[in-house]
């Protein structure tokens, strides 16, 4: 059974903590470290919770003849476009460190199985990109790892989805996050399918959240908050003008920025479900809910009727006896002399000898 919360590098993820916003540098580093450092910089200067990059290698994805990619619209062949993102190893180190001195979760997406145990020391958490999630071998490699795993749904169905969770659980994993994902680069905003986040809380019974690659920094990350997502995951860049296949679709840093600013409001105006009286509320609790008054002097033994009472808001002469209690004073008189303008208290009336 999945954990109902979960700690990640001082953080709860779980209903009731505040979203887990994950920066999602991916390859956007270019092959330069300093590059891959700035990212992790941009991503604490913007309050995520944490950075991630991709530990792959071309050899272990595709087949050195595997051609070239039509959404990529390069002639080059997508292994060598692979190769060349490759993060090297001997990296890790030096960016899980730099992450946790500016506070943030380090993760990575893992692509082979051999991978899980290089990325073992360094990581707080792995990830599960979209088009792994039938890649039941690595699957088990990830679940036996014992550490938090977060897993994409993009270009799959529920049951795959499902899958996977089972597969995952079945190693060992109990910290497991579900994330709806659109697989379009980038997603076109109608498909970004917010409304699934519920759905796969509720039909996996996992945590659930959103990997948003649309190139809107805000809407579908503040749906996602709003419909109880506890995780947001947002590819992010230097710039959109470097040259590579995620640049262009990814955020800005100062959008990232507005990103974690928009989940953060939609927080504090979801607030609690729990209904009560807020302290803002008091004063016009008391200032304007109504109460039965007088509406002119009124005598001693006088009967109450709609032409001597009415209800009115109290401002600041209330509060009487309130308006439920109407009936019952129209079929009373008064215990004595009531002046005009007067909120009525139960000792001012009594009981009509009609009644």
């Amino acid at each position: 059974m999945a954990r109902a919360s979960i700690e990640l590098y001082r953080k709860t993820i779980g209903i009731g903590h505040p979203v887990f916003i994950i920066a999602e540098a991916g390859s956007n580093h270019n092959g330069d470290l300093d590059t891959a450092i700035r990212l992790i910089d941009i991503a604490a200067e913007a309050q995520a919770d944490a950075i991630k990059f991709q530990t792959f290698k071309a050899r272990r994805l595709y087949p050195e003849s595997a051609g070239t990619s039509d959404y990529l619209g390069s002639a080059t062949p997508i292994f060598d476009i692979i190769e060349a993102l490759e993060m090297p190893d001997n990296w890790l180190p030096t960016l899980a460190e730099h992450a946790h001195e500016r506070d943030l979760a380090f993760i990575s997406s893992v692509f082979h199985e051999e991978a899980v145990e290089l990325l073992r020391p360094f990581v707080d958490a792995y990830k599960i990109a979209s088009y792994e999630l039938t890649h039941v071998p690595l699957l088990r490699a990830v679940g036996r790892a014992g550490k938090p795993v977060i897993f994409s749904t993009g270009a799959a169905t529920l049951e795959e989805a499902r899958s996977a969770s089972d597969c995952l659980q079945a190693a060992g994993c109990r910290e497991l996050i579900a994330l709806q994902c659109t697989a379009a680069y980038p997603a076109p905003p109608e498909r970004a399918n917010v409304r699934i986040v519920e759905t796969l809380a509720r039909e996996l019974g996992l945590l659930s959240g959103l990997s948003d690659h649309t190139r809107d920094p805000t809407a579908a990350p503040m749906a996602a908050a709003a419909l109880g997502a506890v995780v947001i995951e947002k590819h992010f860049t230097l710039s959109n003008r470097l040259p590579g296949p995620d640049h262009a679709f990814a955020v800005e840093p100062d959008e990232l920025a507005r990103l974690v600013q928009a989940v953060r409001r939609v927080e504090a105006v979801l607030g609690s479900s729990e209904k009560t009286v807020e302290s803002e509320e008091e004063e016009l609790f008391a200032f304007a809910r109504r109460s039965i008054f007088a509406t002119r002097d009124i005598q001693s033994g006088e009967p109450f009727t709609q032409d001597n009472v009415d209800v009115l808001r109290n401002g600041k002469l209330g509060p009487g006896l309130a308006p439920v209690e109407l009936d019952r004073v129209l079929r009373s008189v008064a215990s004595h002399d009531l002046s005009t303008e007067r909120p009525l208290q139960e000792s001012d009336i009594a009981l009509s000898r009609d009644a």
